[in-house]
């Protein structure tokens, strides 16, 4: 039986650790999904160099975590249903995908538990994919903010994205790489507490970010919310949302995790924001995405 052992090697930034000692090119033992499951609670992102993975190893590998996820406005790669290609052509002007801070699919019923990224073209310099330790924000919080964070709930929606006239909807230029399908089904919404307790960690931690999040709900009537623009002038104006979205994206929080060719990462998208960054222009990037579904057997 493969040694379960792992030799991990914390990032020195808040979150994020190397892991190295495992081979994911092969199947995983049960002890050494353990042993990956619990390094992953623990430092929220993980980054596995050296593993020259197929798209098989791939979703084997997703799949020993929880199931796929659905993502609902990205086609699947030609053979695969659960595979998403990250890319970004060397000539391409279409505006940077996933530049602003977001936790993956907020706006589903059940957001996914995580998200894997395998590397396949890494570009010479940028491209780096940041994180933010949700957790430590909410930690961070004044006791009143942190009370009134507690008792509210927010609406989200995918309509600023990838719905017809959201970011990536009619309007996005026709060189984008990315296989994107913008929907009317963006305009739905899902309620969540803007705060919640992690199912396998027991900590508390906020929820997504301004994106996704369109509107606090009302306390009095949960089919009444207050819009994106009201919430930005009612809430934003007293400060509370506000300082919540300052603090998601102070330094103190962050991971900025750089690429390399062959590598998978995978971070605990019920914790952490993360962002793609730019500064690769005139290069190829092209990564392999699956997502972790919800995973109601660790509920």
């Amino acid at each position: 039986m493969a040694d379960a052992k792992l030799d991990i090697r914390p990032s020195g930034a808040p979150i994020g650790a190397a892991v190295r000692g495992v081979d994911l090119t092969a199947p995983l033992t049960d002890e050494q999904v353990a042993a990956i499951r619990a390094a992953w609670l623990e430092h929220q992102v993980l980054a596995f160099p050296d593993q020259p993975m197929n798209d098989d190893d791939l979703e084997r590998f997703t799949l020993r975590f929880g199931p796929f996820g659905e993502d609902p406005f990205f086609a699947a790669i030609e053979g695969r249903h659960h595979i998403a290609a990250i890319q970004r052509g060397a000539n391409e002007t279409s505006p940077l995908f996933a530049e602003n801070w977001h936790a993956d699919w907020t706006f589903q019923e059940f957001g996914p538990d995580g998200t894997c990224l395998h590397s396949r073209i890494v570009p010479p310099v940028g491209g780096n994919t940041e994180f933010v330790d949700q957790y430590a924000v909410y930690e961070a919080l004044p006791e009143d903010l942190r009370a009134w964070a507690d008792a509210t709930d927010v609406w989200h929606s995918a309509r600023g994205g990838y719905a017809p006239d959201g970011l990536y909807g009619e309007g996005d230029p026709d060189d984008r790489s990315m296989a994107i399908r913008p929907s009317s089904a963006a305009y739905a919404m899902q309620r969540h507490p803007l705060v919640r307790v992690h199912p396998e960690t027991g900590r508390r931690t906020l929820y997504s970010c301004l994106g996704y999040i369109i509107g606090v709900a009302e306390p009095d009537d949960g089919r009444r919310f207050i819009p994106a623009d009201e919430a930005a002038t009612v809430e934003l104006d007293h400060g509370r949302l506000g300082e919540i979205y300052g603090l998601q994206h102070d330094e103190r929080f962050r991971y900025s995790h750089v690429w390399e060719p062959d590598m998978l990462l995978m971070w605990d998208n019920r914790c952490v924001l993360h962002r793609a960054t730019g500064g690769y222009d005139g290069h190829e990037r092209l990564l392999h995405r699956t997502t972790i579904g919800y995973n109601a057997d660790v509920r």
